[in-house]
């Protein structure tokens, strides 16, 4: 809740609001501190000591492992030259705008800046896009055991050597003369 805590009052049952001060006073989390402004979970090293104050001691964040993977630099590159191009056409933009409605000299030539920036704009977004098909054409895409195109590929493998084994022993029966075949059709 930021700065400000809600506590509950013993005497009244009601909610009052109570400011959290973070000095050498009152360390992180209302924990007290010793004579010389310490933290006492804190060893020589500022190290947690006991097994108890470990058990309370929270972390504030926990790291988690990134959900996709990181883009390719070039790719990342034009993103980033995209996302500033962007950027610089809104302002355009807005100070086409706001100049138009001051009646400003400067409002027709930043609404010419604006319209060359929009197409500028649009080539650096399809700048992103072409440059990431290029490089996953190039460099390829990694795919999981899971994927649903591995497994489609692993049963037209198996359908065609299949079909191969299948004609090879029909070309067996047919250079045999027609040997051990039941029916001649």
């Amino acid at each position: 809740m930021g700065t400000a805590e809600r506590r509950e009052a013993p005497e009244e049952g009601a909610t009052r609001r109570g400011t959290a001060l973070r000095g050498p006073e009152t360390p992180d989390r209302g924990l007290p501190v010793d004579e010389r402004g310490a933290d006492p979970r804190d060893g020589a090293d500022g190290a947690i000591t006991s097994p108890q104050e470990r058990a309370a001691y929270r972390p504030l964040w926990v790291e988690e492992p990134a959900r996709r993977r990181r883009l390719p630099d070039p790719v990342r590159t034009s993103a980033v030259r995209a996302v500033l191009i962007i950027a610089v056409t809104l302002i355009q933009a807005m100070v086409a705008f706001l100049s138009t409605l001051a009646e400003s000299w400067l409002a027709f030539p930043m609404v010419i800046s604006s319209v060359v920036s929009t197409v500028v704009a649009t080539w650096s977004v399809l700048d992103v896009w072409v440059t990431r098909q290029v490089w996953n054409q190039r460099n390829g895409v990694v795919s999981t055991p899971s994927s649903t195109a591995r497994s489609l590929r692993r049963e037209r493998r198996r359908m065609r050597r299949q079909a191969r084994a299948a004609e090879r022993a029909q070309e067996r029966i047919r250079r045999q003369g027609g040997a051990g075949q039941l029916s001649h059709s």
